[in-house]
């Protein structure tokens, strides 16, 4: 445990959320879902379900809670929320059905919270990706995922949102003003089901079942974004050049994505679809051009050349008071081991080390420009919450890498 501060209280029981609040959420969500225009196709859901029930949802932006709100409407819910959500608003977060979380640590305490909501009779909701998609498409689910369905033995319904990324991608937040956005909620298992078929069984049918491209859906829908700015921030999640696969180049402006070692560009249309403005296209469709740096990543791991090292920032969230950034830079290394952290806090403390092993990591968080502070990978422990902003001038880098590498690492150790 570094420092000696007062910790967020995970194990808090939840309450239910106040019927006044209930009323707020809807005035709040109401009106954005009939901007938006949204769409709920209920087709696979039984007439009279109530709660209890789970329901598993996609994660692509902050109106995911409004889609939620009005999907589940009038019932009330519980919401598995990250200790970020909670920063200088805990009261209000527990007051709505808050279930405090660290992401992506294992929590005892959080299966008991879901429990006790599950007991108190409402909609437990889970956004099991546990971070916005990087490029509107689904993220690894946890293997821990079935289980939960198991020991919740209650139905399960799935909220598949789309529109949500390209109305507000996670690479350049702020709407887009896109309508209609689409959802569709179904029954994915009855409560006999998730004791009578196998942890495999559920597991495998709930990676069937949320899977989505929201820039297919927007190619499908014919949904235009007129924005000249619309391909800005898209190089944080392209850090890799096709053309000369160089890594770490790769800018925006406006409408253009362009490689600074060979000065490849390529134009995104108002459908999302990209063009290379000479030579070949290499990738059309973003998720393509994820996927192809993903299998470039898996290839280092499996080769066993990942490496990442490079002083950081250190920015700790013990509480939901606020950020307690150290006073000395910390060093953080990533590589076929996993992470591991240095530093010092306060000054003139013994030097700190924690480390996450690959096996133990499916996944990891990180941000873009973080509150204007820069990109950083966020590691948990189940006392705190790292930000880690790795300084520019030690190194290039991408935190779009050392997401995907923690994930093929994940993997390499499973398989090897």
């Amino acid at each position: 445990m570094v420092g000696s501060f007062k910790r967020f209280d995970i194990g808090r029981r939840p309450i239910r959320q106040w019927r006044i609040l209930t009323v707020v959420t809807w005035l709040i969500s109401f009106p954005k879902m009939w901007l938006h225009k949204a769409r709920i196709d209920r087709t696979g859901m039984p007439r009279g379900l109530k709660p209890p029930y789970f329901l598993i949802c996609n994660h692509n932006s902050f109106m995911d809670f409004m889609h939620l709100t009005k999907a589940i409407f009038p019932h009330r819910a519980y919401y598995v929320v990250a200790i970020d959500g909670f920063i200088k608003r805990e009261w209000l977060l527990r007051a709505v059905g808050g279930i405090g979380n660290r992401k992506f640590v294992k929590s005892v305490q959080l299966v008991k919270n879901m429990l006790r909501a599950r007991n108190a009779g409402g909609v437990v909701a889970l956004f099991p990706e546990a971070r916005y998609s990087l490029c509107g498409t689904n993220a690894i689910l946890p293997a821990s995922l079935g289980k939960m369905v198991r020991k919740m033995n209650v139905p399960v319904v799935m909220l598949l949102m789309h529109g949500h990324h390209v109305n507000s991608p996670f690479w350049n937040v702020g709407s887009r003003n896109v309508k209609p956005v689409e959802s569709e909620m179904k029954l994915l298992f009855t409560r006999e089901e998730t004791q009578s078929l196998s942890i495999d069984e559920i597991n495998e049918r709930l990676k069937a079942a949320l899977v989505y491209d929201d820039f297919a859906w927007q190619k499908d829908r014919g949904v235009r974004i007129k924005r000249k700015d619309r391909a800005e921030g898209l190089h944080k999640v392209l850090y890799q050049c096709p053309a000369c696969e160089k890594e770490y180049g790769m800018a925006t402006c406006h409408n253009t994505l362009v490689c600074g070692h060979c000065g490849k560009a390529w134009e995104m249309d108002e459908l999302g679809g990209l063009s290379a403005q000479n030579g070949e296209t290499e990738f059309s469709h973003v998720p393509d051009w994820y996927e192809w740096q993903r299998a470039n990543v898996r290839r280092e791991v499996f080769e066993g050349r990942y490496s990442f090292e490079a002083p950081v920032r250190v920015e700790s969230l013990p509480n939901a008071k606020g950020f307690i950034t150290f006073e000395r830079p910390g060093y953080l290394k990533h590589n076929m081991d996993g992470f591991a952290l240095t530093g010092v806090y306060p000054v003139g403390a013994e030097p700190f080390e924690l480390s996450w092993p690959a096996q133990s990591l499916y996944s990891c968080h990180i941000e873009y420009d973080y509150m204007k502070r820069g990109d950083c990978v966020d590691l948990n422990t189940n006392d705190d919450t790292f930000y880690l902003f790795p300084d520019p001038e030690g190194g290039d880098f991408a935190v779009t890498k050392i997401a995907l590498a923690t994930e093929e690492l994940y993997n390499y150790w499973r398989e090897v």
